[in-house]
């Protein structure tokens, strides 16, 4: 495995040989992948022939190995791809970003490794781009740290026909006792609306030490997740519709304070200082350690293809 320099400050780059299977050369190479991803947060292998959706889901799934993590709580569809914790990039407007976050943060059991695999990349933008954990709750103001660390960050979800996704798709079921069962078992209140519809509510910590590192790290979708990071014309429509209870989704401080917007905004911009992005290009291998390093998906135009992993299965 060849490690070829890069501009970024926080991940090497890799080239395959030029032919090598990509499902093959993934498994060969598991081990060397994750430790890079050890000590750099991330890695970017360069130039595998991933000349189709299952030709990547199975290079995913060899990086992956046994690790496989199927999602539940998911924020946004996706398409699942065959091997578990294989799925398509979640299905989010391509003229809307998804902001700085670390995937299923919100849940009891968080994916410690994330693999992207580019089938088609876009004909703009669409980067997925970086930052480190670290250096973000090294930026961020001491007494906001504080106060999320002492109450930890609280999410507010309203799954219901309209808007968003659905509670059976993101529990992955339609059994309402399974649902409840599941949400108990994980620290998740529930409510019924009449119509169906599903309200949850969960209170998850904002920073975490890295499980192997024990190193603290800014792990959460407060800024992502929260009213005022959508567009502007976006939650004025749903709060219109729904009210301001009825968002599919919003985060607070952990004892139900609202965030202003100032606050958001200021997570926002500590995330920018520390992004790192690199455009796809097809054939492109991101693996990425997903409790030290956040990822966004900026947006785009064309066409957009990318499988994605989750792995290696944690309670934070």
């Amino acid at each position: 495995m060849t490690e070829v320099s890069t501009d970024s400050p926080t991940r090497p780059d890799v080239a395959p040989p030029p032919g090598a299977d990509p499902v093959a050369w993934a498994a060969e190479h598991r081990s060397e992948i994750r430790e890079l991803v050890a000590v750099h947060g991330s890695v970017l292998v360069r130039g595998l022939e991933l000349d189709g959706r299952e030709r990547a889901a199975a290079t995913v799934a060899a990086v992956l190995g046994e690790g496989g993590m199927a999602e539940r709580e998911g924020f946004a569809p996706r398409d699942a791809h065959g091997p578990t914790g294989v799925y398509s990039s979640s299905h989010w407007p391509a003229d809307q970003p998804m902001c700085m976050h670390h995937e299923l943060s919100y849940a009891a059991r968080a994916p410690r490794l994330l693999a992207f695999a580019c089938v088609t990349p876009p004909a703009s933008g669409g980067v997925t781009a970086l930052a480190d954990a670290r250096a973000v709750l090294a930026d961020l103001p001491a007494e906001l740290v504080e106060r999320f660390e002492r109450e930890g960050w609280r999410l507010t979800r309203h799954y219901n026909p309209f808007v968003g996704i659905g509670w059976q798709d993101a529990f992955g079921g339609a059994d309402r006792d399974e649902v409840e069962r599941y949400c108990a078992e994980n620290g998740v209140e529930t409510h019924w609306d009449a119509d169906g519809g599903l309200r949850t509510a969960q209170t998850r910590p904002a920073v975490v030490a890295h499980p192997e590192t024990g190193e603290r790290c800014w792990f959460n979708q407060i800024a992502f997740l929260n009213e005022w990071t959508m567009a502007p014309e976006v939650r004025e429509f749903l709060t219109a519709e729904f009210g301001p209870e009825g968002l599919p989704f919003n985060t607070f401080y952990g004892d139900g304070t609202p965030l202003d917007r100032a606050t958001v905004d200021l997570v926002n911009e500590v995330y920018e200082r520390h992004t790192v992005r690199e455009p796809w290009r097809r054939g492109d291998l991101l693996v990425v350690d997903n409790v030290r390093t956040a990822h966004s998906r900026e947006p785009y135009r064309g066409e957009r293809e990318i499988v994605v992993g989750l792995g290696e299965p944690f309670r934070p």
